[in-house]
C-alpha cells in the first residue's frame, strides 16, 4: 500500500499479506475503481466482481511464467492494478494512458489483447500445446465469464482442451449469471442449475473435470480451490459464483447490466445516435408487425431496450453469438420477417461469413444497424468500427447507409426496411447526433449540403464527417460543393456525374482507406475516361490506439483544420 492507492509492487507481494489483509485490500481495490472508473469511464461492474478471485489467481499462480488469460478482456482492471498499473489509472482510457484492455505493450503478465468475447479458451488450448510441446512446465489460466461461454468460439475449444486429458488447462469460470445484462440461453440454465448441484454435467460429459461451485468472493476458498486445479494435472474448470457490481451499492441495484460499463462525467445532454436509432426502431416497430430485432447480448447498449419493452416477443438475444444472430436473422427474413441486427461495427466481423454466404447470397431483407461505427474512441483497436465500410461494398447485392444527423438515420433506417431484396446496413458512431443538417436539394440519392457553380472541388462527406466538411468548405478561400452520398454502396451514378463537373474530388470518411468510397468513386471516373482527380481522406490501415473520437479524428487529419490543410495542398498538386 503505498500514498493510500490500494495497489502492490507486484504480484509477489500479494504472498507476504494475511487473509484479513487481503479483504481489506479487495475493499479498498473497490472503492478505488469506483472512483477512477467513474471519472475516466470503462467496465465498472465486470471488475468490481472479479477482485477476490483476481488476487487469489495472482496468489497460487505464478504470473507471468503462468499465464493468466481473461476472458473478456474487460474484466483485467485487477490484474492491472495488482501488477503495478495502480498509480496509472487516472489515464484508463485516455490517450497515451492505460488501456481498458489487456495490453502487450504494457505489460509483461498481459499476454494476449482480448475485447471480443469467446477467445480465451482458444488461445489457451494453442499456449497449452506449445508449453508442452517445448516442455516448458508452465500453467495456462483462462478465466471465462461475463457471459463469453455463450460464444461458439469456446465450445470448439473445449472440444480440442478435452481431447487431451494429459495436457492441463485450467478454466475458471466466472459465473456471475450476466454478460452485458443476465445471460440468456440453455448454458446459461445449466449453469444456473449447478449453483446448486453437485450433479454430472455437460463438462464433465466431454471429457473437463469439474470443481466447485465456490464462492468467488471467498479468497482462503478460492485459493483451495485453484491449488486443487492445479494439482489434477488435467483439464479442468473451477466453476466460480461471483456477484457483478459486488460492493457498490448503485451497481448492485442496476438490474438491467450492473453498471457494466460507464461513460466519465462530462454533463453532456445531447442525445447520443443510439438513442435516435432506439426511438425510431420502436416507431417502426409499431408500423410494421413484420420486423422484428436480433442483438448479440447487446440488446440495451444497442438500443434495443424500448423496442423490447413494446415488442416483448419481437426481440431475439442470442447471447454473445454473432455468426448465430446473422444466420438466425436470414432464417427470419425465409419466414416472412423483417430482422433488423443491431449489433457493434467491430463485432459484425466476427460474423461476414455468414452475412455474405447465409444472407446476401440468398438475396435476404435483413438490416443491420451497426453502431460504434468507425472511430470510437476510449475504447481502443480493437473497438474501432473501422473495417465494416471497407469490408461490406464488396458484398454482391447489399446496400451501406451513413447517416449525418439524427434526421437521416431516422430517413435512411425506414428506407432500409423497406428493402425487400437484399441486405441493406445503416452505420454510426459512439457519439452525441449533433445538430441537424439540411440541403440544398438531392441528386439521385445524394444531398447536396453546398454548392457553387464555379467549384473545382466537390467534397463527398461520408456520414457524421459533413459537419467537419461544412466547416472546411468555409474555411478554404476556393469555392466548394458540398455531397453527402446518404448511401455509400453501391455508388450513386448521380454522385459520378456530380464528380465529372469538378476538378478534384475528394472523400471524408472514418474507414480505411482500402476499400473507401473515395476508391470507388476513383474506379468509377477511371471507367468512364473522366480526367477528374478523385482522392480519399480516410484511415490508415493500421490498428488506431486508444484516444477520444475528437482526438483521433484530428491526428489523422478528419477534422476542418485537417480537411482544409489536405485539400489545399491536393489542389496545389494539381496546378
Amino acid at each position: 500500500m503505498t500514498g493510500g492507492v490500494p495497489f502492490v509492487a507486484g504480484p509477489a507481494d500479494l504472498a507476504r499479506l494475511s487473509f484479513p489483509e487481503l479483504t481489506a485490500l479487495a475493499g479498498r481495490i473497490r472503492d478505488f475503481l469506483v472512483d477512477k472508473v467513474s471519472r475516466t469511464g470503462g467496465h465498472l461492474g465486470p471488475n468490481l466482481g472479479t477482485v477476490e478471485l483476481t488476487i487469489a489467481l495472482h496468489r497460487v499462480f505464478s504470473s507471468p511464467r503462468d499465464v493468466l488469460l481473461f476472458d473478456t478482456g474487460h474484466q483485467a482492471y485487477v490484474h492491472k492494478i495488482l501488477t503495478g498499473r495502480a498509480t496509472e489509472f487516472d489515464t484508463l482510457r485516455q490517450a497515451g494512458g492505460l488501456s481498458g484492455y489487456p495490453s502487450r505493450s504494457e505489460s509483461e503478465h498481459d499476454v494476449i489483447e482480448n475485447s471480443h468475447a469467446s477467445t480465451a479458451l482458444s488461445y489457451a488450448d494453442g499456449l497449452a500445446k506449445a508449453f508442452a510441446l517445448r516442455r516448458e512446465d508452465r500453467r495456462v489460466v483462462a478465466v471465462v465469464g461475463d457471459g463469453a461461454l455463450t460464444g461458439g468460439m469456446c465450445w470448439e475449444a473445449l472440444n480440442n482442451i478435452a481431447a487431451a486429458p494429459d495436457r492441463p488447462v485450467i478454466i475458471v469460470l466466472n459465473d456471475n449469471g450476466r454478460s452485458y445484462a443476465p445471460t440468456v440461453g440453455g448454458i446459461a440454465s445449466h449453469l444456473a442449475e449447478l449453483r446448486f448441484s453437485g450433479t454430472r454435467n455437460l463438462f464433465e460429459d466431454i471429457g473437463i473435470a469439474y470443481l466447485g461451485p465456490v464462492d468467488g468472493h471467498d479468497i482462503p476458498a478460492l485459493e483451495h480451490a485453484l491449488r486443487q486445479a492445479a494439482r489434477r494435472g488435467c483439464p479442468v474448470l473451477l466453476h466460480c459464483l461471483t456477484h457483478k457490481g459486488k460492493g457498490y451499492p448503485a451497481a448492485e441495484r442496476d438490474e438491467a447490466d450492473r453498471l457494466h460499463a460507464v461513460s466519465p462525467r462530462d454533463g453532456s445532454r445531447q442525445p447520443t445516435w443510439t438513442a435516435v436509432f432506439a426511438d425510431e426502431i420502436a416507431a417502426i416497430g409499431a408500423d410494421r408487425p413484420d420486423v422484428v430485432c436480433v442483438t448479440a447480448a447487446m440488446a440495451e447498449p444497442a438500443g434495443l431496450a424500448r423496442f423490447a419493452a413494446e415488442f416483448p416477443g419481437r426481440v431475439f438475444d442470442v447471447g454473445i453469438a454473432e455468426q448465430h444472430a446473422v444466420t438466425s436473422a436470414a432464417g427470419l427474413a425465409i419466414g416472412g420477417m423483417h430482422p433488423v441486427v443491431a449489433i457493434y461495427a467491430t463485432f459484425l466481423n466476427r460474423a461476414v461469413d455468414q452475412l455474405l454466404m447465409d444472407v446476401a447470397l440468398h438475396r435476404l431483407p435483413v438490416t443491420f444497424v451497426l453502431d460504434r461505427a468507425g472511430i470510437t474512441g476510449p475504447d481502443g483497436p480493437s473497438h474501432h468500427g473501422m473495417w465494416d465500410a471497407s469490408i461490406l461494398p464488396v458484398v454482391p447485392g447489399l446496400r451501406l447507409a451513413c447517416p449525418r444527423d439524427p434526421i437521416r438515420l431516422r430517413e435512411l433506417l425506414r428506407e432500409a426496411v423497406e428493402v425487400s431484396d437484399g441486405p441493406t446496413v445503416v452505420r454510426y458512431p459512439k457519439a452525441s447526433a449533433g445538430p441537424d443538417i439540411p440541403a440544398l436539394r438531392r441528386t439521385g440519392h445524394c444531398d447536396v449540403l453546398r454548392e457553387d457553380p464555379d467549384a473545382d472541388v466537390l467534397l463527398v462527406a461520408v456520414g457524421p464527417l459533413a459537419e467537419a466538411c461544412l466547416t472546411a468548405a468555409d474555411d478554404l478561400d476556393v469555392p466548394v460543393t458540398v455531397v453527402d452520398p446518404r448511401w455509400v454502396a453501391p455508388v450513386d451514378p448521380a454522385l459520378i456525374k456530380l464528380a465529372c463537373a469538378h476538378r478534384l474530388v475528394v472523400a471524408v470518411e472514418d474507414t480505411t482507406t482500402p476499400g473507401a468510397l473515395g476508391g470507388r468513386i476513383a474506379q468509377a471516373l477511371a471507367a468512364i475516361g473522366s480526367e477528374t482527380c478523385a482522392a480519399t481522406f480516410a484511415l490508415p490501415p493500421t490498428f488506431v490506439p486508444h484516444a477520444s473520437r475528437a482526438e483521433i479524428l484530428r491526428a489523422h487529419g478528419l477534422d476542418a483544420a485537417g480537411i482544409t490543410t489536405t485539400v489545399l495542398k491536393r489542389l496545389e498538386a494539381l496546378s
